[in-house]
């Protein structure tokens, strides 16, 4: 009942996913203990107007750590709800300051508008292959999908380098940036 089975294309590659979504389903200790050994990669969903929410997401994530603490399994922690503004009761820097604090990737998505859904499937399938797969098999599927980048982004993201260094502040943002990017370790 709550099994979703669905193929998606991501970098020109076909890849099955199969999403468990049982946690919530029975507060049994064994069923926790089991699903945390099993699968490929974790997405921890909490809600952005919900602050129990995220602090459950948080010690789920320390839990799942300790139950695998030898493999690299990808972990992305989702804010959902985020259409939900008036109601926010946590802050986009929260969850990003807490995804890099706990070592994961971040995304906020909005389920009821789709809004970066496909975005958050097609990354955990990124994060899987940049785990499982040869760095010569990375190597070309970076090769094939990346974007010429225009010169005003050139000069804007080398700008905010100059600016960091000299901003405490934005130098924390510049190194946790990459808490959000999906598509690298």
């Amino acid at each position: 009942g709550n099994t979703y089975d669905r193929s998606i294309i991501v970098d020109g590659e076909e890849a099955s996913l199969v999403v468990f979504d049982i946690w919530e389903q029975d507060d049994s200790q064994w069923l926790q203990n089991h699903c945390m050994k099993m699968g490929d990669a974790y997405i921890i969903v909490y809600s952005v107007t919900d602050k129990v929410s995220f602090e459950k997401a948080s010690e789920l994530r320390i839990q799942l750590r300790r139950a695998r603490q030898t493999e690299d399994i990808p972990i992305i922690l989702v804010g959902n709800k985020s259409d939900l503004v008036r109601s926010r009761e946590v802050s986009v820097d929260e969850g990003r300051a807490c995804a890099v604090v706990f070592d994961c990737k971040f995304i906020e998505t909005s389920a009821a508008l789709h809004h970066n859904v496909k975005d958050l499937f097609e990354g955990i399938v990124r994060q899987i292959r940049l785990r499982k797969d040869s760095k010569e098999d990375n190597a070309r599927r970076m090769a094939n999908t990346k974007r010429r980048e225009s010169i005003s982004k050139k000069a804007k993201r080398f700008l905010g380098r100059i600016v960091a260094k000299n901003n405490k502040k934005m130098a924390f943002k510049a190194k946790s940036k990459s808490c959000h990017d999906l598509s690298v370790l």
